[in-house]
Protein backbone atom coordinates (compact mmCIF):
# COMPACT_ATOMS: atom_id res chain seq x y z
CA UNK A 1 0.00 0.00 0.00
CA UNK A 2 1.21 3.46 -0.91
CA UNK A 3 -0.38 6.72 0.24
CA UNK A 4 -0.62 8.69 -3.01
CA UNK A 5 -2.37 11.85 -1.75
CA UNK A 6 -3.40 13.10 1.68
CA UNK A 7 -5.91 15.76 2.47
CA UNK A 8 -8.50 16.95 4.92
CA UNK A 9 -12.03 18.26 4.93
CA UNK A 10 -13.96 20.07 7.62
CA UNK A 11 -16.83 18.34 9.39
CA UNK A 12 -19.56 20.52 10.93
CA UNK A 13 -17.50 23.60 10.21
CA UNK A 14 -15.06 22.78 13.03
CA UNK A 15 -13.30 19.41 12.91
CA UNK A 16 -10.65 18.65 10.28
CA UNK A 17 -11.11 15.09 9.04
CA UNK A 18 -8.32 13.29 7.17
CA UNK A 19 -8.64 11.52 3.83
CA UNK A 20 -6.11 9.60 1.74
CA UNK A 21 -5.88 8.22 -1.73
CA UNK A 22 -4.04 4.91 -1.48
CA UNK A 23 -2.64 2.75 -4.24
CA UNK A 24 -2.79 -1.02 -4.06
CA UNK A 25 -1.20 -3.44 -6.55
CA UNK A 26 -4.36 -5.57 -6.62
CA UNK A 27 -8.15 -5.27 -6.66
CA UNK A 28 -8.98 -5.09 -2.94
CA UNK A 29 -12.67 -5.92 -3.27
CA UNK A 30 -12.08 -8.82 -5.67
CA UNK A 31 -9.46 -10.33 -3.35
CA UNK A 32 -11.74 -9.94 -0.35
CA UNK A 33 -14.55 -11.73 -2.17
CA UNK A 34 -12.14 -14.43 -3.37
CA UNK A 35 -10.88 -15.15 0.15
CA UNK A 36 -14.46 -15.19 1.47
CA UNK A 37 -15.51 -17.47 -1.43
CA UNK A 38 -18.08 -14.88 -2.52
CA UNK A 39 -17.05 -14.38 -6.16
CA UNK A 40 -19.74 -14.50 -8.82
CA UNK A 41 -19.27 -17.04 -11.62
CA UNK A 42 -16.83 -15.62 -14.22
CA UNK A 43 -16.03 -12.61 -11.98
CA UNK A 44 -12.55 -11.23 -12.62
CA UNK A 45 -10.36 -8.68 -10.91
CA UNK A 46 -10.42 -5.09 -12.13
CA UNK A 47 -7.54 -4.22 -14.43
CA UNK A 48 -4.78 -2.19 -12.77
CA UNK A 49 -3.96 1.33 -13.94
CA UNK A 50 -0.91 2.33 -15.98
CA UNK A 51 1.25 2.46 -12.84
CA UNK A 52 0.27 -1.10 -11.85
CA UNK A 53 -2.04 0.10 -9.07
CA UNK A 54 -5.69 0.67 -8.31
CA UNK A 55 -6.49 3.83 -6.35
CA UNK A 56 -8.94 4.01 -3.46
CA UNK A 57 -10.31 6.75 -1.21
CA UNK A 58 -9.75 6.04 2.47
CA UNK A 59 -11.38 7.94 5.33
CA UNK A 60 -11.58 5.67 8.38
CA UNK A 61 -7.90 4.74 8.37
CA UNK A 62 -6.52 7.88 6.74
CA UNK A 63 -2.96 8.63 7.75
CA UNK A 64 -2.17 5.09 8.85
CA UNK A 65 0.96 3.68 7.28
CA UNK A 66 0.49 0.02 8.18
CA UNK A 67 0.69 -2.35 5.22
CA UNK A 68 -2.88 -3.62 5.51
CA UNK A 69 -5.70 -1.19 4.98
CA UNK A 70 -9.42 -1.03 4.39
CA UNK A 71 -10.46 1.38 1.62
CA UNK A 72 -13.78 3.21 1.61
CA UNK A 73 -14.36 3.33 -2.14
CA UNK A 74 -14.30 1.27 -5.26
CA UNK A 75 -10.94 0.93 -6.99
CA UNK A 76 -10.08 3.32 -9.79
CA UNK A 77 -7.40 3.09 -12.44
CA UNK A 78 -6.49 6.78 -12.07
CA UNK A 79 -5.67 8.99 -9.10
CA UNK A 80 -8.02 11.71 -10.37
CA UNK A 81 -10.99 9.32 -10.41
CA UNK A 82 -10.30 8.26 -6.81
CA UNK A 83 -10.00 11.91 -5.76
CA UNK A 84 -13.35 12.74 -7.41
CA UNK A 85 -14.94 9.82 -5.54
CA UNK A 86 -13.55 11.10 -2.22
CA UNK A 87 -14.75 14.64 -2.94
CA UNK A 88 -18.25 13.37 -3.77
CA UNK A 89 -18.51 11.69 -0.35
CA UNK A 90 -18.01 14.76 1.84
CA UNK A 91 -19.99 17.94 2.44
CA UNK A 92 -17.08 20.37 2.26
CA UNK A 93 -14.08 20.84 0.01
CA UNK A 94 -11.09 18.54 0.44
CA UNK A 95 -7.78 20.34 0.63
CA UNK A 96 -5.17 18.00 -0.89
CA UNK A 97 -1.51 18.22 0.06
Amino acid sequence: MVIIRSGSWVYAGEVAMPVDIVGLPYDFWYELARVDEQLEPDETAQALGDEGLLYYARFRHAGETVERTWPDSAGYDTIDAAMRDAEARVVSRIVWR
